[in-house]
């Protein structure tokens, strides 16, 4: 019997949300030899060969523009700086509150879409960010925990992902997804070129590591493309939940494989990160229902 789209748009989910994982298990396994900005060029020399040859096999490089480098640049600029934090972070804080930080990326991009989309900000989804902002301070706790290096480099980490997003938004206006995975990766080699040789030492990785440069170089270029698939078979009310999954694998990783302790607070804060987030996409989908 086939699969429904419902259902195969799940498992493609379940794709994005291993990947994910394994990028973050990966970024911490490399960390010991290599710092951020090295983890960042090898990712991206994956990411250039693995897209000019996806690019070639299905006759896409024809798609390949100029015409919005300075777009491009500020896009992947957040980008860079963004996953870099996040790598960075990776290092100080356990799994399960990286990951609670990453879902209040679209509490960000609804805050700042006024401005840089030209979207209306609803009485509903001034709701959800002030939930969402909630649940942001649940986790954090900062009134009892303190601010430390990596709850503020998890914190701007998910800005620069909202960036991110906002001007990849604008950019598939005009621009190809070809396109823009192209300059994606090979501005972020230029910046990962610059930043880790900036004091004339780049350190190669060790054999130990190759497997994991690997894994972050396909990692995030897979879990985007899963992502993308799960969203044209099934609406985003269904898709995006899947994603909230990545919460409690990943803990359940760093209890097994690095003696993190999972915290009840990280848990209530995320899930409410998630109800806020759920509440924007269902909104959005009953709008888009009502216009049909």
């Amino acid at each position: 019997m086939p699969l429904s789209d419902t259902l195969k748009a799940a498992l493609w989910m379940m794709g994005s949300v291993v990947s994910f994982s394994a990028m973050a298990v990966a970024g911490r396994e490399m960390s010991l030899d290599l710092d951020t900005f090295e983890i960042m060029m090898y990712r991206s020399m994956i990411g250039v060969v693995v897209v000019l040859i996806c690019a070639r096999y299905f006759g896409t490089l024809g798609q390949i523009k100029r015409d919005r480098l300075g777009l491009h640049f500020i896009r992947n600029l957040c980008h860079f700086t963004g996953q870099n934090l996040w790598f960075f972070a990776i290092t100080l804080i356990p799994f399960a509150q990286l990951f609670a930080f990453e879902f209040s990326v679209p509490i960000w991009v609804t805050l700042a879409a006024p401005l840089l989309l030209a979207e209306r900000l609803t009485s509903l989804r001034i709701l959800s960010v002030f939930t969402g902002f909630i649940g942001i301070l649940i986790v954090t706790r900062p009134w009892a925990a303190g601010i430390s290096p990596g709850i503020i480099a998890a914190a701007l980490c998910a800005l620069g992902f909202a960036g991110s997003a906002i001007f990849t938004k604008i950019l598939t206006r005009t621009q190809t997804i070809t396109c823009i995975l192209f300059w994606l990766t090979v501005m972020q080699l230029a910046f990962g070129v610059i930043c880790a040789g900036y004091d004339g030492d780049i350190a190669l990785p060790a054999m130990r590591n190759i497997p994991w440069v690997f894994v972050v170089g396909l990692g995030g270029l897979f879990a985007h493309f899963c992502l993308t698939t799960a969203l044209r078979l099934a609406p985003a009310t269904v898709v995006m939940p899947v994603d909230f999954t990545r919460l409690p694998l990943i803990a359940v990783v760093g209890a097994v494989f690095y003696n993190e302790a999972l915290e009840i607070w990280v848990v209530i804060g995320a899930i409410i990160i998630f109800a806020s987030n759920y509440l924007n996409i269902w909104d959005e989908n009953r709008k888009k229902r009502a216009v049909a």
